[in-house]
């Protein structure tokens, strides 16, 4: 049922982006990107497909020949990564038309001279595709845990994960390529006609905008979508072999999946309660620092799925293996390394480099602060060694605690 809303809650902000007034012009424009883009998209499915061939003879070498696999689980294997480059493609696709809806529409909703509507348009739009990316990896999964049998799901799994990586990297790598030929296109076309590099009567410039688009949406919303799957599989894979009890085993997996629904409810109540606040608050205002309500969607967000992850998590997994000291113990840990008083304690840490990284970069459109990309490069690289640590905290942490 949480699936299914967060389907139609994506296919409805789709149909409200496209029933959104808008110019003629800027309508017709958006429309000539979205088909040079189908162009791009239907390339690029011929690609995978291409690609699909190799890397079918390189599972059954490695399946059917390596690790003697039967023959119909490499075949299931091979039919899963099939679904996972679908699923890593229709999500792009998506992606690309809800963009390329709230393009047209922001443009249009500009010119009434309020900024609200043009912070508010293509966050419905993400919001749009990151509910709809979600869901639809989730109503895959369950599938395949609740209607395949036990023998099979796990070459499901590995197959679907295998399928959506491939999917992911080849249109993000091919987006990033496209994207940049088509913007020095766009730079030569300025050398040559003598125009400007944004000028409608630049040829290039359609191409540039639809590189930006294949660059900016197609690979990112695939890229989303292979990793929420494939972090999924490997977390399926971690229970599988590193928890020996069974009654462990299932509880972990139903704890994985609930939490994951329990995520896409956190995500919708915090975007429609940051819309309330933000709608108050600029809803009629002449100017407004588009960051602002941004940096607190992330706020709100952090502390309702942190808050939600300790209510549901203590009431499915109350006690791990039979030990309740050791659940108190791995949440106090959990607590201190994501929300406690850490030098880099992950969420509330991430708010405040991207707080100060908006700060030094000037973004708050006054004009008053012009700093060096040095001081978001020290910050960035802070935090990343932080990462580095906590991840290896984190991995002992765990080790101990399934000894």
């Amino acid at each position: 049922m949480i699936c299914v809303f967060g389907l139609l809650f994506g296919l409805t902000i789709f149909t409200r982006l496209k029933n959104m007034p808008v110019h003629r012009s800027m309508r017709e424009i958006s429309e000539l990107i979205y088909e040079t883009c189908k162009t791009y998209l239907i390339t690029q499915g011929k690609f995978l497909l291409l690609l699909e061939i190799f890397i079918a003879a390189v599972i059954i070498l490695y399946f059917g020949v390596l690790l003697k696999f039967e023959a119909m689980r490499v075949a299931i294997i091979i039919l899963f990564s099939l679904v996972g480059i679908a699923g890593s493609y229709g999500v792009a696709w998506f992606g690309i038309r809800v963009n390329t809806f709230a393009n047209s529409r922001t443009a249009f909703a500009s010119l009434r001279g309020k900024p609200y509507p043009i912070y508010h348009t293509p966050l419905e739009a993400g919001m749009s595709i990151g509910m709809m990316l979600i869901s639809v990896e989730l109503l895959m999964m369950l599938f395949i845990l609740l209607f395949i049998p036990g023998d099979y799901a796990g070459p499901c799994f590995i197959g679907f994960a295998i399928g959506e990586s491939l999917g992911a990297a080849a249109l993000r790598i091919a987006g990033g390529i496209f994207t940049k030929i088509a913007d020095i296109g766009s730079d030569l076309m300025k050398i040559v006609f003598k125009i400007k590099e944004d000028d409608a009567r630049n040829p290039g410039v359609i191409a540039d905008c639809t590189g930006d688009n294949a660059g900016d949406s197609v690979g990112p919303s695939a890229d989303g979508f292979e990793t929420y799957g494939v972090t999924g599989v490997a977390l399926i894979t971690f229970i599988l072999l590193a928890v020996k009890s069974p009654t462990l085993q299932v509880q972990l997996l139903v704890w994985i999946f609930v939490m994951r629904i329990v995520m896409l409810i956190a995500s919708a109540a915090a975007y429609f309660i940051n819309g309330v606040i933000a709608k108050a608050k600029y809803g009629n205002a002449d100017k407004m620092n588009y960051e602002a309500p941004l940096t607190s969607l992330v706020w709100i967000t952090s502390f309702v799925s942190i808050a939600l992850t300790f209510v549901v998590s203590k009431l499915i997994i109350p006690e791990i293996g039979g030990d309740t000291l050791a659940m108190v113990e791995a949440w106090h840990d959990y607590f201190l390394r994501n929300a406690g008083g850490r030098d880099h304690s992950g969420t509330r840490e991430g708010v405040y480099v991207d707080g100060i990284a908006a700060r030094e970069r000037g973004c708050d459109f006054g004009g008053r602060r012009r700093r060096f990309v040095g001081n978001i490069v020290r910050i960035r690289r802070g935090k990343f060694l932080g990462l580095l640590h906590r991840a290896g905290d984190g991995a002992a942490d765990v080790h101990g605690l399934l000894d």
